[in-house]
C-alpha cells in the first residue's frame, strides 16, 4: 500500500529549520508518511525580494523575537542551543554536499550540520567539520568533498532552489505535500501530515 508523500524543504541557516529538521524524521515515521529531504539555498529568493541578509537582520525586534523564541523551543524539546556568530552562517557547502550525498545519508548529516551550528556555535563552512560530518552520515569524506564542489551538484542545487520558488517557497523550513500544498514553519509540521495523510486517503478511496 502506497504511504503519502512530503518534501521537506530547509536551508542550512534557518533557524527554525533546527528543531524541524530534529523532529520531522521520527514524526513521519510515526504517521506513516514518506519524507523526502530537500536542502535549497534561501539567498536567491530573498535576493529577489531585495533582500541582502536575513528578513530576522532586517527587522530587529523581528530578530530578537526570534532568537528568545527558538531558545523557548528548544528548552523545551531538550535541544541544546547556542546562538551562532555571525548569523546567518554559509551554508552553501552544506547544501551541496546534501545534494550529493545518497538520500538515507541525507538526514542524518543534516541533523548533524543544525546541531553543530546551533548547539555547538561551529562554522558550518569549515570543511574539517563538514569532513567529519559526512564521515559520520556513513559516506566518504573526501570523495562527498569532491562531488559536492562539481558542476552536476552545482546544477542539482540550483534546480532545487528553481523548483522550491515555483512551488511558492519563501521560507524554510517548508512542507509541499503531493497536491502542491504549502506550509511554512517548525510550528506547520503537525498540520503538513495531516493534510498528505487526509488527501492520500481521500485519492487512495476514489
Amino acid at each position: 500500500m502506497s504511504r503519502p508523500v512530503i518534501q521537506f524543504w530547509y536551508e542550512f541557516a534557518s533557524t527554525y529549520s533546527y528543531p524541524a529538521a530534529i523532529r520531522v524524521e521520527d514524526m513521519a515515521v510515526q504517521r506513516g508518511v514518506e519524507l523526502r529531504w530537500r536542502p535549497f539555498l534561501l539567498g536567491p529568493i530573498f535576493a529577489e525580494a531585495g533582500w541582502t541578509t536575513s528578513p530576522f537582520n532586517l527587522l530587529p525586534v523581528k530578530g530578537a523575537y526570534m532568537w528568545r523564541d527558538l531558545e523557548r523551543i528548544c528548552a523545551a524539546a531538550g535541544l541544546p542551543f547556542s546562538r551562532p556568530d555571525p548569523f546567518p552562517q554559509n551554508g552553501l557547502k552544506a547544501a551541496r554536499i546534501a545534494t550529493a550525498l545518497a538520500p538515507e545519508q541525507v538526514p542524518s548529516f543534516s541533523r548533524a550540520v543544525y546541531l553543530a551550528q546551533f548547539g555547538e556555535r561551529r562554522q558550518i563552512d569549515d570543511e574539517t567539520l563538514l569532513a567529519t560530518l559526512i564521515a559520520r552520515a556513513g559516506a566518504d569524506a573526501q570523495e562527498m568533498l569532491a562531488l559536492s564542489a562539481g558542476d552536476e551538484v552545482k546544477t542539482r542545487l540550483r534546480e532545487s532552489v528553481a523548483e522550491a520558488k515555483a512551488l511558492g517557497i519563501f521560507g524554510a523550513p517548508s512542507l509541499t505535500c503531493a497536491d502542491g500544498e504549502l506550509f511554512w514553519g517548525n510550528d506547520r509540521l503537525e498540520q503538513a501530515m495531516d493534510h498528505a495523510l487526509a488527501t492520500h486517503a481521500a485519492t487512495e478511496g476514489a
